[in-house]
């Protein structure tokens, strides 16, 4: 059955000619009814709201052109995976809350936050994050792809961020924007011209409008290119920077734990050595020294083997070359 607080929305919708509540409406009850697995359902009260719409502004919902818009991704990181700031940690873990008990809220007049802005320099995480908050509410995650969004016609792009808004209003879904930068630039730059602000202006509106089972995700190397406008769209604003030698060491003692093997080098001691490193290439230096051990096989020598890396990431890297353990 429809959640109760959607069908006095229905009534009222109808009780004042409000079209706008209405499409929300229903597009909140689409979405409840593909989390439920009811996709005849679904589909049918989508075909009911495009017959609502004037065919003017008839969304394509179901349009397989929409998945040039974004990949879709199953996504299966989970926050456990993650070696984060607590105060991040924290704050998700609240965001996901809100969305599990969304209909506690919804009994108050109180909606779930849904709008998260993740900033820092690359390799850092901001994807994953997004991945593991998808996984941890069961939806699935849209990656925009700005090379279907964006278009070389006056006007084209902000049809396309309508059509695919209009969509995933109908899903129960992570929408990610990473490089957010790409298309939320800073509408007072000169050197923009008035269809990318135009872009902005629809943007913004349109995450506005956006009701809060869509979750929001945007990820940004460069929040000093954000529009000022974006920050205040976004409840949640966090930071992830690169990682400390806590954080590392962490790390260590978990891909030690991964591997089965003592690698020779205590955990503190990689993290000395590793420090100024994003995740990301301490990840790939993890791959590395799995690859020779397995190449190396049946004599590989952990400890060999990640001396041998160490000296090769100090030349690309400029890392410490102390050797002590």
């Amino acid at each position: 059955m429809a959640r109760a607080d959607l069908l006095l929305k229905l009534v009222m919708a109808g009780n004042n000619g409000d079209s706008k509540l209405f499409h929300r409406t229903v597009e909140a009850l689409i979405a409840e009814e593909r989390s439920k697995q009811h996709h005849v359902l679904a589909d049918r009260l989508a075909e009911v709201l495009r017959s609502a719409t004037p065919s003017k502004e008839a969304p394509s919902l179901m349009n397989d052109g929409i998945r040039n818009f974004f990949y879709e991704i199953v996504p299966n990181r989970s926050l456990g995976d993650l070696i984060i700031p607590e105060t991040v940690l924290e704050a998700c873990i609240e965001l996901i809350e809100e969305q599990h008990r969304s209909e506690l809220l919804h009994s108050y007049n109180l909606e779930p936050r849904n709008r998260i802005l993740l900033t820092g320099p690359p390799g850092n995480g901001k994807t994953t994050l997004a991945e593991s908050i998808a996984t941890a509410l069961m939806v699935p995650m849209y990656t925009v792809r700005y090379e279907g969004i964006i278009g070389s016609y006056l006007g084209e792009t902000a049809s396309r961020l309508r059509r695919m808004f209009d969509y995933v209003r109908t899903q129960r879904c992570v929408l990610f924007f990473d490089e957010f930068d790409a298309i939320g630039k800073e509408r007072g730059d000169q050197h923009e011209t008035g269809e990318i602000k135009r872009v902005v202006s629809s943007l913004l509106l349109q995450i506005d409008e956006l009701p809060s089972h869509v979750i929001v995700i945007t990820a940004t190397n460069h929040p000093e290119l954000l529009d000022r406008a974006v920050w205040r769209r976004f409840q949640l604003r966090l930071s992830l920077s690169k990682p400390e030698r806590v954080q590392i060491e962490e790390w260590f003692k978990r891909f030690q734990k991964k591997v089965g093997l003592p690698l020779g080098y205590a955990p503190k001691t990689l993290s000395e050595k590793l420090i100024g490193l994003s995740f990301a290439e301490i990840e790939e230096f993890g791959l590395d020294i799995q690859r020779r051990y397995v190449l190396n096989m049946p004599a590989s020598d952990l400890k060999t083997i990640i001396r041998d890396r160490l000296k090769q990431w100090e030349a690309k890297y400029k890392l410490k070359s102390d050797e002590s353990e």
